[in-house]
């Protein structure tokens, strides 16, 4: 038997009485209405949610045709099986037209009443079939776009955040989405706008692949569920060395064996893995990228020492950006670089550079012999790689620079307020062209020089030259602390864009004496 709320429309009491009696025997809850006014007043009430409409064709205030009309024309209606019955409009004229505009069966008197409760049945039975492939339709193209909001997110908060508003969405309802990160701490999303807190799920064993359960709102109190509701739980696991994903949801907005919220759970899970994975990968490339600059900075008498590192934020693979501060003697060795592309070669090249220049500078050669000798060790050696790069030495008690490029960006110079940009021109290394002359300078006390990579200025939307001036216009005042002067210079000059590309900053100051 069917659970449904009949509306019955008749102006004839004795025929309504009949028809109310067999369908409330047969287990219907039934209203009734005399009138298509009334019938139409009544489908629109909020508290009252009518299955089908039982609709004498014969009206006194209009007729049973017009009113099934207004029922599937309009949608305050919703949608909504009407079955015609009339005693008087029997003819095949009157049925067809009953059922061209809208009616779902047609009933001629006299009627016998199991013939009316199984056409009751058989068009519930079908509207019910359609409202649920309508429903598994809607939802799996919010589904669909829930999938490629969670797989566009660039952080684990982000991904879950996605997953609970979408779920939302999806069941009209508050929906909890529970995963660990790569560090093994549990994070649950919750509602729309979501939000994201540590909460973990109380213990159950979920094995590889996926299950679904009946939990008791009790133990998922991390979300508002109605009174009286219970939580449907779907929990994926792609691995067994990986935790579960969960996905919780209301019981009452699950159909049958909760097809959208198991495929929901797996699409979590197989996005938090690869966010988990790339999460991983990125923290060895950085760490074997920090692992491959210098650890700690020298103490120079006479000079102030910063530097910063920041890794790209939109991949997984190791730079080439790198920097070196060495003393030789009575002189401070400062070089910045980049090679080319963002992969573990990259890396290595980088190494090898940096090796090369410190090795050919402790040897005693000036900055430009220097890059002429790495320049041409990288012919011979690494003929396919090229990179820039900015070397220079400094008396500490004179301030006495010199300094040579090789198609570097050009450095900075902070004096008594004024900033200018040396111009050490060179062709980059990797290439053979004519090296250009060293660049010679003297460092005033309280003189600044800035030296960093193109990851700070350069953007892909704007020119080069727009980087170089907002660098200048952020470079104008330069704070006690050169560590917190390079920071504020990469929070000014990125914000909060996502960095595609590495970012090195070295800066040197003279101290007053």
């Amino acid at each position: 038997m069917i659970a449904a709320t009949v509306l019955v429309v008749d102006d004839s009491a004795t025929k309504r009485y009949l028809l109310v009696s067999w369908l409330t025997r047969a287990g219907f809850t039934v209203l009734e209405a005399e009138t298509g006014g009334e019938a139409l007043t009544r489908l629109l009430e909020v508290e009252v949610e009518v299955d089908l409409v039982v609709l004498d064709v014969k009206l006194p205030d209009m007729s049973g045709f017009d009113v099934c009309e207004k029922i599937k024309t309009d949608h305050r209606y919703g949608v909504l099986p009407v079955i015609h019955v009339s005693a008087h409009a029997v003819d095949v004229n009157d049925r067809t037209q009953g059922l061209n505009r809208g009616a779902d069966a047609y009933l001629v008197e006299p009627i016998e009443p199991d013939e009316l409760i199984a056409t009751a049945q058989a068009v519930l039975r079908y509207y019910r079939a359609r409202q649920r492939a309508e429903l598994l339709a809607e939802r799996s193209l919010l589904l669909a776009e829930t999938t490629l909001a969670i797989n566009s997110a660039p952080t684990l908060p982000a991904l879950l955040a996605a997953a609970a508003e979408g779920a939302c969405d999806i069941f009209g309802g508050p929906v909890v989405v529970v995963a660990e990160t790569s560090e093994g701490e549990s994070l649950a999303a919750v509602g729309k706008p979501a939000s994201v807190r540590r909460w973990a799920v109380p213990g159950h064993r979920v094995a590889v692949g996926s299950l679904l359960r009946t939990d008791d709102p009790a133990d998922w109190a991390v979300a508002e569920w109605p009174p009286g509701e219970t939580v449907t739980v779907a929990a994926a696991r792609l691995r067994i060395d990986r935790p579960p994903v969960y996905v919780a949801a209301p019981g009452s907005s699950q159909t049958a064996g909760s097809p959208v919220l198991r495929q929901l759970s797996q699409a979590v899970a197989a996005a938090v893995e690869a966010q988990r994975s790339f999460d991983e990968e990125h923290r060895i490339a950085v760490t074997l990228q920090r692992s491959l600059l210098q650890a700690r900075l020298p103490e120079v008498p006479g000079l102030d020492l910063g530097v910063l590192y920041e890794p790209a934020g939109a991949q997984t693979e190791v730079g080439g950006d790198f920097y070196e501060l060495t003393v030789l003697n009575d002189r401070l060795l400062v070089a910045i670089g980049d090679v080319a592309g963002h992969s573990l070669h990259a890396a290595t090249v980088m190494a090898e550079i940096r090796h090369a220049v410190r090795a050919y500078a402790v040897e005693g050669h000036s900055p430009g012999a220097v890059l002429e000798l790495v320049n041409r060790f990288m012919r011979t050696v690494l003929p396919a790689d090229s990179a820039t790069l900015c070397l220079l030495t400094l008396e500490p008690g004179t301030g006495r620079i010199r300094m040579a490029g090789a198609g570097h960006l050009p450095p900075l110079l902070h004096v008594d307020g004024r900033v200018e940009f040396l111009q050490p021109r060179g062709p980059l290394l990797g290439i053979g062209a004519p090296r250009r002359a060293e660049l010679e300078l003297t460092l005033p006390p309280g003189g600044t020089l800035v030296l960093y990579t193109d990851g700070l200025i350069e953007r892909r939307d704007a020119d080069i030259d727009e980087g170089l001036r907002a660098l200048a216009a952020a470079a104008a005042e330069v704070e006690p602390d050169l560590g917190v002067f390079c920071r504020r210079l990469l929070t000014q000059l990125t914000g909060a864009r996502e960095q595609a590309d590495d970012i090195a900053v070295v800066a040197v100051r003279r101290q007053n004496r």
